[in-house]
């Protein structure tokens, strides 16, 4: 809920149901989790004006305005949260025009601002979940979202937007609900996980899993993982970012001449700025959150999580669908062949999609540093159903 002066409020959906609890893709279920989730305009009398966002791996629900705190997050709720990460995109005037469309913005399953996840107390034992959380997979979060759908009454979206690893959801939506959804917009994201981004991953999990204090996930009682989880933050970071972007950013660093950990003392401004996305990372974040979300992109399966036979029985089932994809020019994360796959299989598939390289020195931030470059053409497939209108 959005208040007069911009504040936005985290809501609350609460599953419980043992006759029909959330089937997970790996074996168990779950008859009760949380999802944190914020609203964002207002729904029409049929509510089929709302627009599903997904957000990044390490982002929340919190997409639009200003939200200073959320209940039961501890300290994760830091300064850098306070303002929405898409705040460019949405409201009045905006990408997604909050005078026409409304906006349901969701933290995954297995996330740690709000929604059920290794954090969590497990009611069942009044401890938290750790390492006991259950495997996840990439549809387990997109199914927990629909149970979200269908407690506020919305059979069918008007469109889904996701973003880098939002946008396997994104595309996961369309294909495994094809009924749901209308209008599907794809950013900086691809079809599957291409083999430089496993090895990307790979070290991440390493780094975190060799931290002396992970403890097999088993660390909430004692001093947390932090130096692993930040060694993870900086070997990705380099890639959400373009090389000439990490170079302005870090002039401005100051290089401390203490050696951070040992013998070595750093000498650039680029490695004062790496240790700081990785200091600052930990503050907000939980070490047993981003290995699970890590696991679902290593092991995610578009065809197979959508119940298909191959790509085109995915993408047939898409054809009253409109598929806007964006690729950015100077994207290190998900580059722009991967979005050239995406729009050759939709073809493929007579699926109707246009496709913006956007030209940015930004690199696959871009998407939320640089709303004027990708604004118009949102904003133009979103409003031009003249049934909103």
């Amino acid at each position: 809920m959005v208040s007069p002066n911009g504040e936005t409020r985290t809501q609350f959906f609460h599953f419980h149901d043992e006759n029909h609890p959330l089937q997970l893709r790996m074996g168990p279920s779950l008859s009760r989790f949380t999802i944190a989730y914020e609203i964002y305009g207002e729904m029409n009398a049929d509510r089929s004006n709302v627009v599903l966002l997904y957000h990044a791996m390490t982002g929340s629900q919190h997409a639009a305005g200003l939200n200073l705190s959320v209940p039961g997050v501890e300290g994760r709720w830091t300064e850098e949260m306070h303002e929405g990460w898409w705040d460019g995109f949405i409201g009045p005037g905006k990408a997604i025009d909050t005078r026409e469309l409304c906006v349901i913005c969701a933290n995954y399953l297995g996330g740690c601002y709000g929604s059920t996840g290794p954090a969590s107390i497990r009611e069942e034992t009044g401890e938290r979940w750790g390492p006991h959380f259950p495997v996840l997979r990439m549809c387990d979060i997109v199914d927990s979202q629909m149970r979200l759908l269908d407690h506020l009454g919305v059979k069918t979206l008007h469109a889904v937007v996701g973003a880098s690893i939002g946008g396997f959801l994104c595309l996961l939506t369309a294909t495994r609900y094809p009924e749901r959804v209308r209008i599907v917009v794809p950013i900086g994201t691809g079809v599957e996980t291409t083999v430089y981004q496993r090895i990307i991953n790979f070290e991440q999990v390493s780094a975190i899993e060799h931290d002396p204090h992970f403890q097999g996930g088993d660390y909430y009682h004692s001093a947390r993982p932090d130096q692993g989880l930040a060694l993870a933050r900086r070997i990705v970071h380099k890639t959400f970012i373009s090389i000439d972007a990490l170079r302005e950013r870090a002039r401005q660093e100051v290089v401390s001449s203490k050696p951070p950990y040992g013998w070595y003392e750093m000498n650039h401004p680029v490695e004062s700025y790496m240790l700081h996305q990785g200091e600052k990372f930990v503050r907000r974040f939980d070490a047993n959150s981003y290995l699970r979300i890590l696991d679902a992109w290593q092991w995610f399966d578009l065809v197979a999580e959508s119940g298909a036979k191959d790509f085109n029985d995915l993408f047939d089932r898409c054809r009253n669908h409109e598929f806007l994809v964006f690729s950015i020019d100077s994207d290190l994360s998900f580059q722009v062949p991967e979005q050239a796959k995406l729009v050759q299989l939709l073809k493929g598939s007579q699926v109707p999609a246009i496709w913006i390289t956007v030209h940015s020195d930004k690199g696959h931030d871009s998407f939320l540093l640089e709303p004027r470059l990708f604004s118009p053409h949102i904003r133009q497939l979103l409003v031009s159903d003249s049934d909103l209108l």
